[in-house]
């Protein structure tokens, strides 16, 4: 099961990471965002929980979560 999370206006996000390569210097990366859906496949994870040293902080006006360090 993923890692959900229900933000002011009741509406499920789920975690995912991805690892992405970076065009300036070709270092890979691993990026994570809060889909409504559970997606997999191309690179794609859901995660089971939050990355250590991260929490989730939700965007006051439009109600969207994302990973901020702790």
């Amino acid at each position: 099961m993923a890692y959900s999370y229900k933000n002011k206006k009741g509406q499920d996000y789920f975690l995912h990471s991805k690892d992405v390569t970076l065009k300036s210097t070709g270092r890979v990366q691993t990026i994570y965002y809060f889909a409504k859906e559970v997606k997999s496949g191309a690179g794609v994870t859901a995660l089971d929980n939050i990355p250590s040293g991260k929490q989730v902080v939700e965007n006051e006006r439009t109600g969207l979560p994302f990973l901020k360090k702790a």
